[in-house]
């Protein structure tokens, strides 16, 4: 029967590469897809961007995203109810780094725009002018998120490292 601290340790691990593969998401999307999206025509770009969100939601994706989201507000209770021990924060740290700079943002900011760009038609002039500001806000505010995930990672490789060396 696996402890307390070895359980801990367990979800400090899937939090740190759960955020990580979230970050490398976002990271794409931020790098070279978006950049892709905006160089084609308007209307195509739309449209391939209108089924990468449909398609994102989808058990693989949902897990790594919603599955860190519930990681970290555990781990971000935890760190504070055990505020003493080493690392508690840098666990803190990352999970509001995700769960703020992540997953708020995602819903607060990215899924509106998300939400207007379905319902827009590709070849309609309204549509390419929702797509020509939907990029750049979009972008935006996933370079937020892909920065925040990416922090996160590293506050969680911090606190696996902090509680390791005072072992």
């Amino acid at each position: 029967m696996p402890t307390t601290d070895q359980l801990l340790f367990i979800l400090k691990l899937i939090a740190a590469l759960g955020c990580g593969l979230v970050a490398g998401a976002f990271f794409a999307f931020s790098s070279f897809v978006m950049g892709a999206l905006a160089k084609i025509q308007p209307s195509q770009g739309m449209t391939a961007m209108q089924s990468i969100n449909v398609v994102v939601i989808n058990p693989v994706f949902m897990l790594a995203f919603m599955g860190s989201a519930a990681a970290c507000l555990f781990l971000g209770i935890v760190s504070v109810v055990k505020w003493s021990q080493p690392g508690s924060a840098y666990l803190l740290a990352g999970s509001l780094l995700y769960l703020l700079g992540t997953f708020i943002v995602t819903i607060a900011f990215n899924v509106p725009l998300n939400d207007a760009l379905a319902k827009a038609n590709p070849a309609s002039p309204e549509g390419l002018s929702l797509w020509s500001s939907y990029v750049s806000a979009w972008t935006m505010w996933n370079h937020v998120r892909t920065v925040a995930a990416l922090a996160a990672t590293a506050s969680f490789i911090l606190a696996l490292c902090r509680r390791a060396a005072e072992q």
